[in-house]
């Protein structure tokens, strides 16, 4: 058993929980019943006691893959010298209207094989295991029911129009075969909880939930109102993002996995299968610059949930039904991803405090009314107590936007999305959104604002800086002329993008920080949305020539099928951390947004007047 590259997987899903398809055919990572849930394949973090879901060729043979039109149905060709044939992988998904009476199951993996050319021999090897591979499967052939195994309180039916075998201990179900030309075969792996088991004839759940899949894709797809440049990447991130949306919470993980090394060997190593508030305002104006309105009020419903659950103070991250206890632990008998330890489950950043996060969440606010939408009466009145928060504590230092975990520190990003906060809610009063104190709040921006150009900004630099009165820059400051703090084309925020790229950039990559101590050893790549905010910032700052040399330049570090991950290796060009990130993709849909023009309203208008 050995590791595939991180760039080598695809994801599948179902908008509750995801899969991830190496380019072998393998699902090597696969938790129920919804993302941070226990995994039932996790081969990704330890190839041996993992546990994986394979169906690929016997003999060496060459891929290619793609998803089908604007889907996220995976086709993968694999040829060998005996010829050719296709797997198609889904989670079948299906509109309301679709549904009728007709059950269908919690969670389905649909796997199609076809045949092309040739008999190529096919392997189909499943080894499930349960709770982070501390249960033991017990497979059960119940006939026509399939393989039957239980997982976390529900039940899992493996199904196949191929004879399967099961290994002497119950643990492993395989089977080896020979795939002709213009025949077609699936397996299928259900899982029900609380319900009974719906099993379909398979050869009908075939056809029908592949249809239906595909069609349920292409029409939300359809609703996308961007045809610009970059068309294809812009709508793959829009799927990716989609892809890892809780549906019934509205919620969106910043990732599928947990513990993808952001070095290979080190101790980075994070579970990212929660919701951050850190970047909200960025996730609604990308999603609200597609068209996807449903989406950005479903995620702005949820994060209202969320901090309506922890108020009056506001939590850096939550579960998709806006729980707080996230503890972290550790997987003690993985060896994690290529050996890097430890695997971890649950996130202590949690209990940190970043002020910027009170910010961000009511910039998402403004930015949902700015594009047309409504905030009722209880929304307005929260959004309000957040300002009371941000006058009572933006003098405190914090963690950071980077959940370092060296202690407190007075940032000046931290301290600028208070001043943003602030301001958003006096545009809101303004125009009768919500009420505040206006006198107040406008006393302590101009507090705010003096220290952040005192001490937030180093004269011998030319440059804004990491935390007050230091010399250290870190990617977030390119955020001060993104989000509408300050003018993106002005002095101080012109020098500090140079600053920024001779610092901390590799080419079109910008790295988050370099040299600043967080408290871990080791090191870590470059960082995809600090690349494509440095990109966004270039443009807005007027360089639209250099923006888009630096974008496409991007673009050539997603993998052959448009996918990112949290972090790049300049050298090697190899995926790093968690993946795929949602946090790349709205960093790539943002910066081709403007590069395009396309912004629903222009965000930094009348900042110079504050």
């Amino acid at each position: 058993m050995s590791y595939f590259p991180i760039e080598d997987y695809a994801i599948i899903g179902n908008c509750r929980t995801a899969a991830l398809v190496s380019r072998a055919g393998s699902i090597d990572w696969f938790c129920l019943p919804r993302f941070d849930g226990p995994s039932l394949f996790a081969a990704l973090l330890d190839a041996e006691k993992g546990g994986h879901f394979r169906i690929g060729p016997v003999e060496e043979a060459t891929t290619e893959r793609r998803y089908l039109d604007d889907s996220a149905i995976l086709e993968t060709t694999f040829t060998t010298a005996s010829g050719r044939f296709r797997l198609i992988d889904l989670m079948p998904v299906r509109s309301e209207a679709e549904k009728g009476t007709e059950l269908w199951p919690d969670h389905a993996i649909l796997r199609v094989i076809e045949g092309i050319e040739g008999e190529p021999e096919c392997e189909v090897d499943v080894r499930p295991r349960p709770d982070y591979a501390t249960s033991v499967a017990r497979l059960v052939d119940q006939g026509s029911l399939g393989m039957v195994f239980a997982h976390q309180g529900g039940v899992c039916n493996l199904r196949s129009d191929i004879p399967l075998t099961i290994s002497d201990d119950r643990s492993t179900t395989y089977a080896r075969f020979h795939v002709r030309a213009g025949k077609r075969y699936a397996v299928s792996l259900v899982f029900n909880r609380e319900e009974p088991s719906v099993l379909a004839p398979l050869v009908d759940q075939l056809n029908e939930q592949l249809a239906q899949s595909l069609r349920w894709w292409q029409r939300w797809a359809g609703h996308c109102s961007y045809d610009g440049p970059y068309r294809d990447a812009v709508m793959r991130s829009a799927i990716t993002l989609k892809l890892l949306t809780y549906a019934p919470s509205g919620a969106l993980v910043a990732a599928p996995t947990t513990s993808l090394p952001e070095e290979i060997g080190g101790v980075r190593n994070w579970d990212y299968r929660y919701c951050w508030l850190r970047d909200a305002s960025l996730t609604v104006r990308a999603l609200l610059d597609l068209n996807y309105v449903e989406e950005a009020q479903a995620f702005l419903n949820w994060m209202q949930h969320a901090t309506h659950l922890s108020e009056p103070e506001v939590q850096v991250l939550y579960d998709v039904y806006g729980e707080t206890r996230l503890v972290e632990r550790e997987i003690d008998h993985f060896e994690g991803y290529r050996g890097s330890s430890p695997v971890r489950v649950g996130n202590d950043a949690a209990g940190q405090f970043q002020l910027d996060t009170y910010g961000d969440v009511i910039n998402a606010s403004y930015e949902y009314v700015r594009s047309g939408g409504q905030l009722n009466g209880a929304s307005a009145r929260r959004l309000a107590r957040l300002g009371d928060v941000i006058c009572r504590r933006w003098r405190e230092p914090d963690e950071g936007i980077w959940e370092v975990r060296s202690g407190k520190r007075h940032h000046t990003y931290s301290k600028a999305m208070c001043w943003l906060g602030l301001e958003r809610l006096v545009r809101l009063h303004q125009e009768r959104h919500v009420s505040v104190p206006i006198d107040q709040f406008e006393a302590e921006m101009q507090e705010i604002r003096r220290a952040i150009e005192e001490q937030g900004f180093n004269q011998r630099l030319g440059s804004y800086v990491s935390v007050f009165d230091g010399e250290e820059l870190d990617a977030s400051l390119a955020l001060l002329g993104i989000n509408g703090y300050t003018d993106p084309g002005g002095e101080r925020m012109v020098a500090t993008l140079g600053n920024l790229r001779e610092r901390l950039g590799a080419g079109a990559l910008l790295y988050r920080y370099r040299d600043d101590d967080d408290g871990l050893e080791g090191s870590e790549g470059a960082f995809g949305i600090c690349s494509f905010w440095g990109v966004e910032l270039q443009m807005l700052s007027g360089d639209r020539v250099g923006a888009m040399a630096h974008f496409e330049e991007l673009l050539g570090y997603a993998n052959d099928l448009g996918l990112y991950a949290e972090e790049v290796d300049p050298g090697s060009g190899a995926a790093l951390g968690n993946f795929p990130q949602a946090f790349t993709h709205i960093g790539l849909i943002n910066a081709a947004m403007s590069l395009a023009g396309v912004r629903g309203y222009d965000r930094v208008k009348g900042q110079e007047e504050r």
